[in-house]
């Protein structure tokens, strides 16, 4: 509806343009709000009081001059003048449960699909493969998931790539490591963070362990046979462990998805190279670069991006340029987004600019970096076990589950322990992810699993109960969301009702919004306010025990979008709806 006022305010702009009541020059960013005065109309747009200056009227004026030149619409009921200038409009109750009806009849909500669709890639998870995945990688992976997930449902098409650490110095320390202590490290090999570890502290202690493990990337990055049938060992773990947390969590990634750093080795030299036949490269002690004027240090210098070291060796910016190539002439993208910390800010603005300049990507394709920020303890300090070090993901999921358990198991004490471990992980899993998702993905955050599983305020079992709540309503008439066809139709006359109706309404307008933006949590935020409606409404409009048969069945009605919209919604985030809680 939003969208739909913008463009009647528009036209009306566009139409006292051509009279001469308002500059030609001028195109403004037209804002329409929601109403918080409902009295006044469902929503409201300052658009008068920007306008005045150049128009050279008092507000209030242009505002009755606007609204005379507003075209008209079957989805504004009155158009009225507030205060100064503010321009009031009232939904049609008549449109608006057409386009609820819409909505019941459509598999899709009545979302609109993107035109033109592109074509979307979309960098998450990307774990280090040398050891396992920790807290560090949930954010990348349920973000980036989710945004995959609302493109999809928006019509685009949507390459996922798990941008692996597959490559570089920490395979030289595994595989010197193995050959030091070939019994111990094929025993240590099942547990790889322990085996990581165990390189790690011996790299550090020992300069001639360290050297060797150089020796041995050098050997890898020249194909040596017996270096990389020993890497395509480690991948092989490293990769099924990080799939049983991806399958643990619900996320949408396979290997079919994995593109790692060394996918593009072969082809670093020519990206060098090509560097150089555009003019962009310098040698600054010995090590190649490029040096851009628009990213200067706090001295006013010129940063470098470095491509090659000194000693030959390519960095994470030369793979980068070397992925954006790909994914512009090989997988045809308009759009990446990349799922990435947003301490990497720095990095991805240069690397971008490089590959313009280099004319690796084409002009009009986006290249986003969508960062994030970081996941600290409830205590608000980094998120470590109790005895300092890195908790694993896998370790994590487990606490979560076993505590949505003893949860659900003290609320439903008569459920068998089959269905309480189904709810369980439900629950659980599903805790973890919104915690996360409904934060503003530039925040840091404090990981509580007391607040995460609490069934008040804007959580994860809230909106699966709020869900559960629908359900139970269409189980105690033996009818399913989708049976609808005999009903009588949706007729909207309570405010409780409106309310829902008009919140319902802004569903696809939300997702849109969050496919530009890359935010999630507005998702969330949408959904939270859904539940709550709904609860307003289910308390103040009875549906079983309405007044008559035809009311009911309006109700129903609005109470099966609500279901549908929950359970479309909750999956776009990855989060499993339940029949029952």
């Amino acid at each position: 509806m939003k969208n739909l006022i913008s463009q009647l305010l528009a036209n009306a702009v566009s139409t006292l343009q051509s009279q001469g009541v308002l500059p030609s020059d001028i195109s403004p960013n037209i804002q329409v709000e929601t109403a918080r005065d409902k009295s006044h109309g469902d929503f409201a747009s300052n658009l008068a009081m920007m306008l005045a200056k150049p128009a050279r009227m008092k507000p209030r004026d242009l505002a009755e001059q606007l609204v005379a030149a507003l075209p008209h619409s079957d989805a504004v009921a009155q158009v009225s003048i507030a205060g100064p200038g503010f321009i009031n409009f009232f939904q049609a109750r008549d449109w608006l449960a057409a386009q609820l009806q819409q909505a019941l009849d459509d598999p899709q909500l009545n979302v609109p699909q993107a035109e033109p669709a592109q074509r979307v890639v979309v960098d998450y998870s990307s774990p280090n493969l040398a050891k396992e995945m920790h807290v560090g990688h949930l954010r990348s992976t349920i973000i980036g998931d989710a945004m995959a997930r609302v493109l999809e449902f928006l019509g685009h098409d949507v390459i996922r790539q798990n941008h692996v650490g597959d490559w570089g110095t920490q395979f030289g320390m595994l595989l010197a490591y193995l050959e030091e202590n070939p019994v111990t490290a094929e025993a240590e090999l099942g547990d790889l963070e322990n085996f990581y570890r165990q390189a790690k502290k011996r790299f550090d202690e020992s300069e001639t362990f360290a050297d060797r493990a150089r020796e041995r990337v050098v050997q890898l990055q020249a194909g040596d046979a017996q270096c990389l049938e020993l890497w395509n060992r480690f991948n092989s773990i490293s990769l099924g462990h990080c799939q049983a947390v991806y399958d643990r969590l619900g996320v949408s990634l396979t290997p079919a998805d994995v593109r790692g750093e060394s996918a593009y080795n072969n082809q670093l030299a020519d990206v060098v190279d090509s560097l150089q036949q555009a003019g962009l490269l310098t040698e600054s002690e010995g090590a190649r670069c490029v040096f851009l004027d628009e990213f200067r240090n706090s001295e006013d210098k010129p940063l470098p991006v470095i491509v090659q070291k000194a000693g030959g060796g390519y960095l994470y910016a030369t793979t980068d340029l070397a992925a954006m190539r790909y994914r512009q002439q090989v997988l045809g993208a308009d759009r990446v987004l990349y799922f990435v910390d947003q301490r990497q800010a720095l990095h991805f603005q240069q690397v971008f600019a490089v590959a313009r300049k280099a004319g690796f990507v084409s002009p009009d394709m986006q290249l986003e970096h969508m960062g994030f920020g970081t996941m600290n303890g409830a205590d608000g300090k980094p998120f470590k076990t109790r005895d300092g070090g890195t908790v694993k993901l896998i370790d994590l999921l487990d606490e979560a589950e076993e505590r949505a358990y003893q949860l659900v198991k003290q609320k439903n004490p008569e459920l068998d322990s089959a269905e309480l471990q189904q709810i369980a992980r439900a629950v659980g899993i599903g805790a973890v992810k919104y915690a996360d998702l409904s934060k503003h993905r530039s925040s840091d955050y404090n990981f509580n699993f007391e607040q995460m599983l609490s069934f008040e305020g804007n959580t994860a079992p809230y909106l699966m109960y709020a869900y559960t709540r629908v359900a139970s309503v269409f189980r105690k008439i033996d009818r399913d969301m989708s049976q609808l066809d005999d009903l009588a139709p949706l007729v909207l006359q309570d405010e409780p009702e409106i309310d829902l109706a008009a919140h319902l309404a802004q569903f696809g307008s939300l997702l849109q919004y969050v496919a530009r933006e890359g935010t999630p949590h507005s998702l969330c935020h949408y959904l939270y306010e859904l539940a709550g409606r709904f609860s307003s409404f289910y308390e103040n409009c009875p549906i079983l025990a309405a007044e008559d048969q035809a009311q009911r069945d309006s109700r129903l009605r609005l109470a099966a979008l609500t279901g549908r919209t929950l359970r479309q919604g909750l999956n776009l985030l990855g989060i499993t709806t339940l029949e029952r809680m």
